[in-house]
């Protein structure tokens, strides 16, 4: 091809001749340019490695690297990502500004860029009982809905209940604070309509727990749960992931049956609120059928769980008082099972990377009063 063109033909002719593009013809003559033809050489690619010519210069980056330093430092907002740094670039810097994505990259060499967050699988349900985790107990969750109020009516609580694996409901609202003369007697109705659950979860207000000014004692409600056979579980203090399908449900009922109508009777709120209870129950029909069973009665129980996380000095608060676990755990999470007929207290270790592995940390004795 290239002897064809120094013979005297035209690149146009040489391109028809050997059936490849005139910009080809051009690139090889321009290659044999000067040069014997048995000097040049002749394969696609020139050796070595490739150098692009639009890489950022090591000028700029260090620009870059300094310019993010300056502005996580100075700047108002304290921001300091690719785009901040663009734009201070193109206000202050006299070089050509590479594009967002080029800058994003030069930080990620350099190691200035923040890791992105690691989300890990969440742990099964009820991960913290072993038994419930295993889908071979069942597991309730009472709390109260507050500040609502009703027009003529003054301030309204609802009660509510909710099972982890049956999906079983009650909500009940009463037209006052709930006290444990009428708490009790609703619970032990529901318990007595739809059998016993194995463990019953509650927060720490005074109406679950009993007073913090009696150390050392049980409520009443704890005492009506161990008589009906029902393991009373407490919840770490503000920490909601543990009573986040009660806490769902507290946000389902305002919006499906307070905030949908409005109420002028008593009696309206009462009638639209078993209409959602029983369609709620019917939905979940066959969530009730596949969860583990829940008897008429049940042996009286002798164990309370307290599920806490740990001081800074590896103590966990339970019934008034500290009480020392294991130092080395500090701010850790903890499942305390006390017996209170040996008044033996053992605690667990909980985490939620390694739901399954829950060794024993100590056991006191621990006697009520």
């Amino acid at each position: 091809m290239v002897s064809y063109v120094r013979r005297g033909g035209s690149l146009r002719a040489a391109a028809r001749r050997f059936a490849c593009s005139v910009r080809t013809v051009w690139l090889w003559v321009q290659r044999a340019q000067g040069r014997r033809l048995d000097r040049v050489d002749w394969t696609d690619r020139e050796s070595g490695p490739l150098r692009p010519h639009n890489r950022t210069t090591a000028a700029v980056q260090r620009l870059i690297v300094r310019a993010r330093v300056r502005l996580q430092r100075r700047d108002a907002l304290g921001l300091c990502g690719a785009r901040r740094i663009r734009a201070w670039l193109q206000a202050h810097a006299r070089v050509p500004v590479p594009s967002v994505r080029t800058i994003e990259r030069i930080l990620a060499r350099h190691g200035l860029l923040t890791p992105p967050r690691v989300r890990r699988p969440p742990p099964p349900a009820g991960w913290y009982l072993p038994l419930v985790a295993a889908g071979t107990a069942e597991l309730e969750q009472w709390d109260l809905v507050e500040g609502l109020r009703l027009q003529g009516r003054g301030a309204v609580e609802v009660l509510t209940c909710i099972s982890l694996w049956g999906k079983l409901v009650t909500a009940v609202p009463g037209p006052e604070p709930w006290r444990l003369p009428t708490l009790l007697p609703t619970v032990a109705q529901h318990w007595q309509q739809w059998g016993h659950p194995d463990f019953v979860q509650v927060d720490n207000d005074t109406r679950f727990a009993g007073s913090s000014r009696a150390p050392r004692r049980l409520g009443r409600f704890v005492r009506a749960c161990l008589a009906a056979g029902v393991v009373p579980v407490f919840t770490p203090p503000r920490e909601t992931g543990f009573q986040a399908r009660i806490e769902n449900f507290n946000g389902l009922w305002p919006r499906k049956v307070w905030q949908r109508f409005r109420h002028r009777r008593w009696a309206d709120l009462h009638r639209r609120n078993r209409a959602f209870v029983a369609a709620h129950r019917a939905y979940h029909a066959r969530s009730q059928e596949t969860a583990p069973p829940r008897p008429a009665h049940r042996a009286a129980a002798d164990t309370i769980i307290f599920l806490r996380r740990l001081d800074s000095n590896g103590r966990a608060y339970l019934l008034g008082e500290r009480v020392l676990v294991q130092a080395r755990w500090a701010h850790r999470l903890v499942r305390c099972e006390l017996n209170v007929s040996t008044h033996a207290l053992r605690c667990f270790a909980l985490r939620r990377r390694e739901p399954e592995h829950q060794p024993l940390l100590c056991m006191r004795r621990f006697r009520l009063r």
